[in-house]
């Protein structure tokens, strides 16, 4: 035996080799900048095993690998995430300078099988299983290399085998590397793609080269590896002063929209953008949370992952739920998949809740082939065929994708089915002059549809591509579902927000316990992606809201009702108060996780300022506007971190006067969502630099009055 490492040390950052004491011990590394996080060491097989976060947790050691003529390599190992990535594999262990083709290689492709490859100096040899390792078990691997040929064993059955002839195996001088590939890739200049995510619990290097199939153990009975053992663990970012913690976030890494709501059996479900492998864009899951009041969430399996094996090759893209016509839970969702242009069709999913009775539904079989492609009729966009939007009405079945026509503008094309599974294309939902309104962009993603009242109906779009403003659109219209098409009120639609790209990637539900719409969105984050690798995570959910019509026939939106629940305690509740008296009182008050609702004239302008330092160097402030009723939030102060990218105004015009401004602002940690009188949101983020930055202010005229002002601390939906 050449060296061998177990991980039963207790995250000193040190592994020491149990074969030879003088060699040089593994140092467990993460390449963070701030955080400063060790690998994790976790429970193993029958010992403990490292936890590898799969961007930038790894090990290292100067370990020099001897010239041998015979060797292997084994290691005991459980995936957490195939990284999706086909240009280069992630590695488990390498020691390799594949440029002058010496050292060896050991890793797991980006669709999960098995990879050995190891140099000569003057050639190279690679060979790979042509089967997938199962994610979240264990496996023990073998590499065998002789002068005649390589084995490769997974679970003590052969896997691959390559003829050699005369080939002699040379040792690179480069450190040897757990988890993270001597020759890395590189996202952004910034991501690594190619490293090990999951659990390795034992790696031994021999120069054993005997082996048959008896000598190994039942690997029927290996044990059963628990969420917890191998899932992101989210307490790593409890203490992250940026992450909010009252809005639904992924235990880790990155997120893009949540989509795909729906209420089954007292559980609300919502299902979000997900890349496991780290907190960048790519490899694209279905995250998974379960919730029963809509703002307590509870992290899930994830639900669905693209795979080689089915039509979701290269990302499991946004999409919608629907009941099939047993009432069962059914997903649509978008299949990216490179075989085809556009590189989107639409894939559907069933719960298996009827064979294991989980309400949590962790469990779902996609369909073996697509349901919907891109018609070829109506000169769509070549891009752009994705997010499904699907209800029943009657016994018919109806579909929205969203879409474009070429060199011209947004569509949405309807579909309809008797069995959810055999599509007619119906045309298109509704007809916009696309010339008037270049800044709906080139496609129109997200496309929602629900009735609003008896008679409207609202269509929310998410505009993307040349001249688009990412943004929440809407209109109020009448749907036909005889003819499944939608005349708007008004051609030119509205957005819902202030903010600029803050509250985007709309998705929505018929809640049936209030009977109102309740929007969801991402609270877009505003980071470089150096400062994303960094904190860990990217993006967080926007709180759900409400959407209805007010008496006067216009949108009101505000934050679903048990949002109350999250209130820890008051820290202040004054009424009709002056503003220097107010202010006095607000001296006291401070916090970065809070509900603040705000009751003020509207004939006078004023501010309110938040995490705000007691010397006023850092500060977020909020504006309204008496004069021409606007209402802005100015970040140009919010950090003095230069390498944040926080800052300018942002805002808009309101759309009814009332005697009274009334705004309810949700703040927690970087997130702030501001609703003015029930009419219009404003979503942002901020990023102070200091702690101190927990102050509350409000500035007006002398007789500015305060008629109600009142403040709550917030509790953690996690910690």
């Amino acid at each position: 035996m050449i060296a061998r490492w177990v991980f039963n040390e207790k995250s000193d950052g040190k592994i020491e080799n149990d074969v030879h004491d003088e060699f040089a011990p593994y140092i467990l590394k993460n390449q963070r900048l701030t955080q400063g996080f060790l690998p994790e060491i976790r429970t193993g097989i029958s010992s403990s095993a490292v936890w590898l976060d799969g961007y930038s947790d790894y090990i290292e050691s100067a370990f020099k690998m001897p010239s041998v003529q015979n060797f292997s390599i084994s290691a005991w190992i459980a995936l957490r995430t195939y990284t999706g990535y086909k240009k280069a594999s992630a590695a488990i262990i390498n020691q390799c300078d594949m440029n002058k083709q010496e050292g060896f290689f050991l890793g797991i492709t980006g669709d999960g099988c098995l990879d050995f490859q190891v140099g000569t100096g003057n050639k190279w040899v690679s060979l790979a299983s042509d089967f997938m390792l199962n994610k979240s078990e264990w496996h023990h691997i073998q590499a065998f290399v002789s002068n005649k040929e390589i084995n490769l064993y997974v679970n003590g059955k052969p896997a691959a085998k390559a003829e050699l002839q005369g080939f002699t195996f040379k040792p690179a001088y480069v450190p040897l590397l757990i988890g993270k590939n001597n020759c890395e890739e590189r996202i952004a200049n910034v991501f690594i793609p190619n490293m090990f995510s999951g659990l390795i619990n034992e790696i031994t290097l021999s120069e054993t080269m005997n082996l048959s199939e008896d000598e190994f153990f039942n690997y029927d009975l290996l044990p059963k590896i628990s969420e917890e053992q191998i899932s992101l663990n989210r307490d790593r970012w409890k203490d992250d002063h940026h992450r909010p913690q009252f809005h639904a976030s992924p235990p880790g890494h990155w997120m893009n929209e949540p989509h795909a709501p729906f209420y089954y059996k007292g559980k609300y479900h919502l299902f979000y953008q997900h890349n496991p492998q780290g907190p960048y864009w790519g490899n694209i899951h279905w995250g998974h949370w379960v919730s029963e009041d809509l703002v307590n969430w509870k992290d899930t399996l994830i639900a669905l992952a693209p795979s080689n094996n089915d039509i979701d090759t290269v990302g499991t893209w946004s999409g919608n739920a629907s009941f099939d016509e047993n009432g069962d839970p059914v997903l649509f969702f978008t299949a990216g998949n490179d075989a085809f242009t556009p590189n989107q069709m639409i894939g559907l999913a069933k719960s298996t809740v009827k064979e294991d009775q989980d309400l949590d539904l962790k469990n779902w079989i996609k369909h073996p082939e697509s349901v919907l492609q891109q018609p070829r009729c109506m000169d769509l966009h070549h891009d752009g065929f994705r997010d499904p939007f699907v209800w029943k009405e009657g016994d018919q079945w109806y579909q929205l994708v969203g879409s474009g026509f070429e060199n011209k503008g947004g569509t949405i094309p309807v579909f309809t089915s008797k069995d959810l599974i055999h599509w007619e294309f119906r045309g298109s939902l509704i007809d916009i002059p696309h010339e008037k309104y270049p800044y709906l962009g080139e496609i129109w993603e997200l496309p929602v549809l629900l009735p609003i009242s008896n008679d409207k109906h609202i269509l929310i779009i998410s505009p993307i591509g040349k001249n688009a403003e990412v943004e929440i659109f809407y209109w109020l219209g009448k749907w036909s579902p005889e003819y499944a098409t939608f005349s708007p009120d008004s051609e030119q639609p509205k957005k819902i927000d202030l903010s600029t790209f803050h509250f985007t990637g709309p998705s929505g539900m018929v809640d049936p316990k209030s009977g109102k719409i309740v929007l969801f969105s991402i609270a877009q984050g505003e980071r470089s992606v150096e400062k994303e690798f960094e904190s860990g995570w990217a993006h967080t959910a926007g709180m759900p809201v409400m959407l209805s019509l007010a008496n006067d026939g216009e949108l009101t939106i505000e934050p679903v009702e048990s949002v109350a629940s999250l209130r820890k305690k008051s820290l202040l509740s004054i009424n009709d108060e002056p503003v220097k008296s107010a202010n006095f009182l607000l001296q006291k008050v401070k916090g970065d996780m809070l509900e603040i609702m705000l009751e003020v004239e509207t004939e006078k302008s004023f501010d309110l300022i938040v995490r705000k330092t007691p010397d006023g160097e850092e500060q977020t402030v909020f504006s309204y506007n008496a004069d021409v009723h606007s209402f802005s939030v100015n970040r140009t102060k919010t950090t003095l971190d230069a390498s944040e990218r926080t800052g300018g105004i942002q805002g808009g015009t309101l759309s009814r006067r009332l005697s009274t401004i009334s705004i309810r602002l949700l703040l927690d940690k970087s997130l702030l969502e501001a609703y003015i009188n029930k009419s219009h949101s404003l979503t942002t983020r901020v990023y102070p630099s200091r702690s101190d930055a927990l102050g509350i202010g409000i500035s007006g005229p002398d007789d500015l009055k305060i008629h109600s002002l009142k403040i709550w601390e917030m509790k953690s939906i996690y910690y």
